[in-house]
C-alpha cells in the first residue's frame, strides 16, 4: 500500500493516526480567535490544525441558500455569501496563523479551492486536502495533482465510480500519494449515517489509506474508526459550542478534543500486532490463575504415587493435568510437602524400576 508523508509523519497501516484538528470557520473571522484555536489543538495533542482559504465570490454565487445546519438565529437572513463573507480570513492572517502553528509544533494545514492552491503552497503546507463536495470538482483536482504534494480526499456524498474518477484524475495529472476519508456529509451526522464499515470498503477497492473525516457529535465514534483501522481522523473543534455561527455546534470543545485524542492514542496501544500469545504480565498472571499437579498430603522420598496423593490445584507452576497419567505409579524423589507442586524434579522411575 502506498503510503502518506505529512510533515515528519508517514501516513498509513502501522503508523499512528493522524489526528486532524479541524478549526475550519470556527475562529468568526478573528485571526485573534483563529490563534487561540492553534493554541487549543496543540495543547489537545493533535498533529495537525486545519483551517479552510477560500474568497467568498470565488466559492458561492449570490443565489446560494444557506443549508439548514448553517441557519443559526439572527443570521438566518444572511444569504450564503453574506455568511462566508464573514468569516474570510486575509493572506496576512494564514501567514501569521501557519507561523503561529510552527512556533507551536504543530502542522498547519487548509482546505483550499483552485485559486487558493498557490497559496496554500506557498505558506509551505504538506499536503493538500479536497473537501467531500470537490470529488466532482475536476480542476481543482487536476491543480492539485501537479503541487508535489500528497493529498487527502474526502468523499462524503459520493459514490464508489465517483471517488475512482477522481483518483483517475489525480493519478494523470501527478500522481500524488493520497489519502482517502470516508465522511457524512450531515451536520451533526446521526450514528445510523455513519456507515463506517464504508471505510473498509475504500481501502479494499482502491488499496490506499483511509481515515474518517468525522461530523458525528461526541468522540466515540472517531475513537471506534481508529479500532477499525482508520489511518488518518479529523474532527471538527471550537473554543465555546455556543459561539454564532455555522459549525460550533457540532464541534467538540478542546477538552472533548483531548479527550478523543487520549482515547485514539489508548486504542493504538490497545490494538497491539496479530499475533495471539501471553503477553509478560499475562505470563506472570498465568503462574498465579492456572492450575497444575499438588501433593494434596504429605508424601515421603520412595514413596508410590497414587491418584489420590494428587490433586490439580493453584498455582500453576508445577506439572499440568495432561502429565497425571505419567506420573501416578512413580516414586517420589524426595519428600513432597502437601500443597507443593509436583514436578519432574521430584518425582522419580516408576515403583521397581
Amino acid at each position: 500500500m502506498r503510503t502518506l508523508r505529512i510533515g515528519e509523519r508517514e501516513v498509513g497501516p502501522e503508523q499512528l493516526c493522524l489526528v486532524i484538528a479541524e478549526a475550519g470557520v470556527n475562529h468568526n473571522g478573528s485571526l485573534e480567535m483563529a490563534l487561540r484555536l492553534v493554541d487549543a489543538a496543540a495543547e489537545a495533542g493533535a498533529d495537525v490544525v486545519k483551517f479552510q482559504t477560500f474568497k467568498a465570490e470565488r466559492v458561492v454565487s449570490r443565489r446560494a441558500a444557506k443549508a439548514d445546519y448553517q441557519k443559526t438565529g439572527d443570521s438566518d437572513s444572511q444569504t450564503m455569501l453574506e455568511m462566508l463573507k464573514r468569516l474570510e480570513l486575509s493572506d496576512d492572517d494564514f501567514r501569521s496563523i501557519a507561523d503561529h502553528a510552527r512556533r507551536r509544533g504543530i502542522i498547519f494545514m487548509s482546505k483550499g479551492h483552485r485559486e487558493d492552491i498557490d497559496f496554500l503552497v506557498e505558506l509551505g503546507v504538506p499536503a493538500l486536502k479536497i473537501d467531500s463536495a470537490a470529488v466532482v470538482y475536476y480542476s481543482l483536482l487536476r491543480k492539485a495533482a501537479g503541487q508535489g504534494l500528497p493529498v487527502i480526499l474526502s468523499t462524503g456524498g459520493s459514490k464508489l465510480g465517483e471517488v475512482e474518477k477522481a483518483l483517475d484524475i489525480l493519478a494523470e495529472h501527478g500522481d500524488p500519494p493520497v489519502a482517502l476519508l470516508h465522511c457524512t456529509t450531515a451536520y451533526p451526522a446521526p450514528p445510523d449515517q455513519i456507515n463506517l464499515r464504508a471505510m473498509l470498503t475504500l481501502r479494499t477497492a482502491f488499496g490506499l489509506p483511509v481515515g474518517f473525516s468525522d461530523h458525528s457529535e461526541g468522540i466515540d465514534i472517531p475513537i471506534a474508526a481508529v479500532a477499525l483501522g482508520a489511518s488518518i481522523v479529523e474532527k471538527h473543534f471550537t473554543l465555546d459550542r455556543t459561539l454564532p455561527g455555522p459549525d460550533h455546534k457540532a464541534s467538540l470543545e478542546p477538552q472533548e478534543l483531548r479527550r478523543m485524542v487520549d482515547g485514539i492514542r489508548s486504542v493504538e496501544q490497545a490494538l497491539g500486532d496479530p499475533r495471539k500469545r501471553p503477553t509478560e504480565l499475562e505470563s506472570r498472571n498465568m503462574q498465579l490463575m492456572r492450575r497444575s499437579l499438588v501433593a494434596e498430603r504429605d508424601i515421603a522420598a520412595g514413596e508410590r504415587l497414587q491418584a489420590d496423593m494428587v490433586a490439580f490445584k493453584r498455582p500453576g507452576s508445577g506439572l499440568g493435568e495432561d502429565f497425571l497419567d505419567l506420573v501416578v505409579g512413580r516414586v517420589a524423589a524426595r519428600p513432597i510437602a502437601a500443597g507443593d507442586p509436583i514436578t519432574w524434579e521430584c518425582v522419580g522411575g516408576f515403583a521397581g524400576e
